[in-house]
């Protein structure tokens, strides 16, 4: 169980503002290692009045273990035009709400943006409490350019879809990144391979576990070492942009896309 340090005494004992009445707040919670959860994301999961999480039995269990007691509503993209409209109902009645994904910031390729525009059209206030994210720490270990990137989330199912904004996306320039699931992950090297066969592409997956894996090569490589079982965990990748020359680690990476 996580606690606050020794020490650690109520928000107005310590000098920290309590949570804002009718303010919507968005927790990023751990995406591995459940020690990157914050010291504020802990502090407003405890104030808050209720917690909107897009699976309420995995956030569940984050909340046992963090020693944290407190009401769930389910928030997810399957009812999110009929529950938005009740967290402002709350909102309205100065209810403090903590919304939470399954894992990372709420909004980044998860619930959440329909209800924070919601709240700000209606009037009440929002605020971020940032965290864990998987684009961040995957781009930022990766050793590509981050002057300039371009996140595009989860690409479409359908390969006529996919392809066309994969063409679509050869003229932008800076590194592109995108989600992947591990069932389409070949899929999408091949097309890697089609599109851009001259890039350099990172590829990382169970970020911050105890397997967290890097593997860096062109899309061909990657794709002669993918083996053909769907590894575990979601999948971030990162297409470098046109021109950059590779920094190949002196040591190879430490697993391969099989596993």
């Amino acid at each position: 169980m996580l606690s606050l340090p020794q020490g650690s005494s109520s928000p107005a004992e310590s000098g920290r503002p309590p949570l804002n009445p009718g303010t919507l707040y968005l927790v990023a919670t751990p995406i591995g290692n459940l020690e990157d959860i914050t010291l504020r994301a802990l502090r407003t999961l405890r104030e808050c009045d209720v917690i909107a999480a897009e699976d309420t039995r995995r956030t569940g269990l984050l909340l046992k273990h963090l020693g944290v007691a407190k009401p769930q509503v389910s928030y997810h993209q399957f009812n999110e035009a009929r529950r938005s409209e009740e967290l402002l109902d709350r909102l309205g009645r100065g209810e403090k709400i903590a919304l939470v994904s399954d894992a990372g910031t709420p909004g980044i390729s998860d619930p959440g943006m329909r209800v924070v525009q919601a709240a700000l059209a209606a009037g009440f206030r929002v605020e971020s409490v940032p965290g864990p994210c998987a684009l961040i720490s995957a781009l930022t270990a990766s050793g590509l350019p981050t002057e300039e990137f371009h996140f595009l989330g989860f690409l479409p199912h359908k390969s006529g879809a996919r392809l066309r904004q994969l063409q679509a996306l050869q003229a932008v320039p800076g590194s592109l990144v995108l989600y992947e699931s591990p069932f389409r992950i070949r899929r999408l090297l091949e097309e890697l391979t089609a599109v851009f066969p001259e890039r350099f592409v990172v590829v990382a997956r169970e970020l911050t576990k105890r397997f967290e894996e890097f593997c860096r090569g062109f899309p061909r490589d990657l794709l002669d070492r993918s083996g053909q079982r769907a590894p575990k965990g979601e999948f971030v990748v990162m297409i470098a942009p046109s021109g950059y020359a590779p920094i190949q680690p002196q040591t190879p990476d430490r697993f391969g896309l099989a596993q």
